[in-house]
């Protein structure tokens, strides 16, 4: 068996929120995780969903991104940037 090729291999200090909230028509159970790794976005996962996504402000003003990245509609899409506007 070959020598494993690291592209990188760091342990970093993060600081992890974990929020639970009832929207107009749905739960949602996120994970927002900080660090400096990338470059001011917040790593947020949604743990009912099991998907994840790197948001920044930018990412919350672009349209059909949080449609796309969780795979929901475009309701659950406002009712969730709105959330995320006001942490992120």
């Amino acid at each position: 068996m070959s020598e494993r090729f690291y592209l990188y291999d760091d342990t970093v200090a993060t600081q992890t929120r974990f929020i639970s909230f009832m929207g107009e028509n749905q739960r949602h159970d996120l994970a927002l995780i900080t660090s400096d790794r990338y470059y001011g976005k917040t790593l947020v996962l949604d743990i009912l969903r099991n998907k994840f996504a790197i948001i920044g402000r930018d990412d919350l003003e672009e349209p059909g991104y949080l449609e796309y990245a969780y795979s929901i509609d475009e309701e659950t899409a406002e009712e969730l940037r709105s959330f995320l506007e006001e942490l992120i």
